[in-house]
Order: C-alpha cells, then sequence, then structure tokens
C-alpha cells in the first residue's frame, strides 16, 4: 500500500469505524474510494477532502464532535486543539479594512506574513484565490474559513490562524444575505492538523451568540476573550 493510500483495514482504523461498516460505506459509495484487484483502496487527500467536507456540510455540533473525536483519536499526541491559541500575537485585523475579494486575501495574507509565521504571503495569497476558485470557503452564516487546497507547510513556522472582522461585510461567494464580515485564515503543516483545526473551529461556529459577540467586539482582547470563553463551553 501507497504511503499515501489506505485499504480497508488501516482506514477503518484511523477512522475509528467497524471494517464492515466502513465496507458497506464503500460498497454504497458512501466514502470514495476505488476497488484494485479485488479490495478497496483509499487516497489519503480524498478522505481528508471528504472528511472536510463532512464538517462544512453540518451545523449539528453532535456530528461534528463526532468527526472531532475521530480525527482526536487519529492524531499522535493527546494535545487539544485550542483556536485563542493558534491565533498569534498581531494576528487579529480589526476592522479588515477591504472592498473585494483579492483585497480580502492580500490583506489576510499581509496579516499572516506580519507575524512572522507565513514566510511568502504571495505564494499563500495565490493558492487561496485558487482554492476560491475551485470551491469558495464562505458560509452562508456571513463567515469564511480561508485555506488552501492543501497545507502548505513549507512556507510556514507551525499552524496557525488569522481572524479578520469587516465592518460591513463584502461578497466572498455565498455568506449572510451574499455578504461575508468574518474572516479566519488557516495555515496548517498538515492534512490531519488541518481537519482537527477545522473540526474545532467549525464547533465554534454552532455556540449560540459566537457570532454575535465577534461582531459586537471593539478590539484585540475582546475578540480574544470571546474565542476563549467559547472554547471552555465545548464539551
Amino acid at each position: 500500500m501507497s504511503e499515501d493510500n489506505f485499504d480497508i483495514e488501516s482506514l477503518a482504523s484511523y477512522l475509528h469505524l467497524p471494517k464492515n461498516q466502513l465496507q458497506k460505506m464503500a460498497d454504497r459509495g458512501q466514502v470514495p474510494g476505488r476497488k484494485i484487484k479485488g479490495g478497496w483502496s483509499f487516497s489519503s487527500s480524498e478522505i481528508h477532502h471528504w472528511l472536510e467536507s463532512r464538517l462544512g456540510a453540518t451545523d449539528d455540533d453532535a456530528e461534528l464532535a463526532t468527526v472531532e473525536d475521530i480525527l482526536n483519536k487519529s492524531a499522535p499526541s493527546d494535545e487539544t486543539i485550542s483556536i485563542a491559541a493558534l491565533i498569534p500575537t498581531g494576528g487579529i485585523e480589526l476592522p479588515l479594512a477591504a472592498r473585494t475579494k483579492d483585497s480580502v486575501i492580500r490583506t489576510m495574507t499581509s496579516v499572516a506574513g506580519r507575524t512572522g509565521m507565513l514566510w511568502d504571503s504571495e505564494k499563500m495569497g495565490d493558492a487561496l484565490r485558487k482554492r476560491e476558485e475551485l470551491h469558495p470557503t464562505a458560509l452562508d452564516i456571513g463567515v469564511a474559513l480561508m485555506h488552501p487546497r492543501r497545507p502548505m507547510g513549507n512556507i510556514i513556522d507551525d499552524t496557525f490562524i488569522v481572524l479578520g472582522i469587516n465592518a460591513s461585510g463584502i461578497p466572498f461567494g455565498g455568506g449572510f444575505e451574499n455578504l461575508t464580515d468574518i474572516f479566519f485564515l488557516i495555515c496548517s503543516k498538515d492534512d490531519r492538523v488541518h481537519l482537527r483545526v477545522l473540526a474545532r473551529l467549525s464547533r465554534l461556529l454552532t455556540i449560540k451568540d459566537f457570532l454575535d459577540k465577534l461582531r459586537n467586539a471593539k478590539s484585540e482582547k475582546e475578540i480574544r476573550n470571546v474565542i476563549v470563553e467559547s472554547e471552555l463551553s465545548i464539551v
């Protein structure tokens, strides 16, 4: 088996599912894979995209918690992902002064660059544009979870997030009333870390009043307090 592929046994272990259950899901086309010489082969990139799609397709915290639990069990360490801890000093832009999708991308990559954790803002910006053209990252709640199609660990110091909040919202390919005003830029070292970050962030977004509190925050300190307090409520 290629290091970039799972067979039925290794994927069942990775997803913490019984082998027979995964077999049925594959046979029914519920999980991406292909049969080779009578056995199933699953591309790791396709599986990660499938998990990412599951995270983006629901606002049910119970389902998100299940996916997050799967991802955490598959992680090499027991360390819990903390969104607040992943936002470095200088990683919050309030207000985010941008009026177009491209200016959002330019500004957010500039913010990421000034933290010292992103070494090539231009390259990240190009990757974000390609991702948005392929599939917009804006949700219908006025939030965009910006990220390149694949993690770019070679141009970042470590996994981190930057956050920008626009005063009125701009068209970004979706969002509440076709406008997006809250932008998270997720810069991850690898696919597994990216999915764990996305799962934790998705759970934050389901918390009642979380987005309203972010929109009403007047300073970086207030924003950080909102995130810290909200994370504490996640079981």
